[in-house]
């Protein structure tokens, strides 16, 4: 059966700030179609069929990872899911030689209008390159972020799931990092932030839930929270959902092999103002499946709609 792709008529500025406020669809009739969600399960058949659901890719070369590197959509591929009969998956793939006219790095974004409440995603982190050797400094993401508008801009807002397969700032091997923003400015690099970090290999699927409520922050991997980081970096400017994969400049192994590193995304959610626990988004999204919708976004713009570049 060919999957529903929804996207409901933005509600009201208002709306963004008030939790159950519904769209306006007068003919949605389950919860899940009233409240503002965005769902993707990334079943697309194509970059453009995927590009038409306000989806940006980042083309802007710059911070972060390798000088020189370049940035396109060459790492984005859809691929079918050996494990689930009918799922489609999202493929991430980013490649070096040690050189930065020959690094690849790979980001997708989409519309900047979120801010509080429930982020979700369900991510395949690897801890080995598909190919050439092993060692490169790599960064798996799923974040949220705003645009810095000048150096150490007090309304700059960011949220960070990142694993770093070959460790990097500070960790000799791999692990997860969990980094709430308030500002920075990056020559000379300054920073104002809270992170937190869990040591060992998550090689593997992962559900990453991330709750933005209350002036504060909290991160689970899995169901287990790992996290919490206080109202000095609670965001306060929208932000848009993205996730890259890119390599650092002072991480990379002394080889010009070529290397290939890969980070699959299964799917992406978010609720605005309400949260949700980890079994609680699974069943969302189970529902949402079970109804055969595979793109859903009831979350309003802001007015006007705002620029979003997909970049730092």
């Amino acid at each position: 059966m060919q999957k529903k792709m929804i996207a409901l008529a933005a509600a009201p500025l208002l709306c963004l700030q008030l939790a159950g406020c519904g769209s306006k669809n007068e003919t949605a009739s389950s919860a899940e179609e009233s409240a503002m969600i965005l769902f993707d399960d990334f079943s697309y058949a194509n970059l453009d069929a995927m590009l038409a659901n306000d989806w940006r890719v980042r083309t802007e070369t710059g911070h972060p990872g390798v000088s020189g590197a370049r940035w396109s959509a060459d790492g984005i591929d859809f691929l079918t899911d050996s494990e689930r009969e009918g799922n489609r998956l999202l493929r991430l793939t980013s490649s070096t030689d040690g050189s930065g006219e020959n690094t690849n790095h790979t980001q997708f974004c989409h519309q900047r209008k979120y801010l509080e409440g429930t982020y979700a995603a369900r991510v395949f982190f690897r801890d080995e390159p598909t190919q050439g050797p092993d060692g490169d400094q790599i960064i798996e993401t799923f974040y949220t972020i705003s645009p810095l508008q000048a150096p150490l801009d007090p309304d700059y807002s960011e949220m960070d799931f990142e694993y770093l397969a070959n460790g990097g700032w500070g960790e000799e091997s791999n692990a997860l990092f969990a980094t709430s923003w308030e500002t920075f400015k990056l020559d000379p690099f300054v920073k104002e932030n809270e992170y937190s970090v869990k040591p060992g290999s998550f090689a593997g699927w992962h559900a990453l839930v991330l709750h933005a409520a209350n002036n504060e922050i909290r991160y689970f991997i899995d169901g287990e929270e790992f996290a919490q980081h206080s109202e000095q970096v609670f965001p306060e400017a929208p932000m848009s959902i993205n996730f890259n994969l890119w390599f650092t400049q002072q991480g990379l192994i002394d080889s010009d092999e070529l290397r290939i590193y890969q980070q699959d995304v299964d799917w992406v959610f978010h609720r605005a103002g309400e949260i949700l626990d980890t079994e609680e988004v699974m069943q969302a999204v189970e529902d949402l499946r079970a109804q055969q919708v595979s793109f859903m976004d009831t979350v309003p713009d802001w007015s006007p709609k705002l620029e979003s570049p997909c970049g730092l």
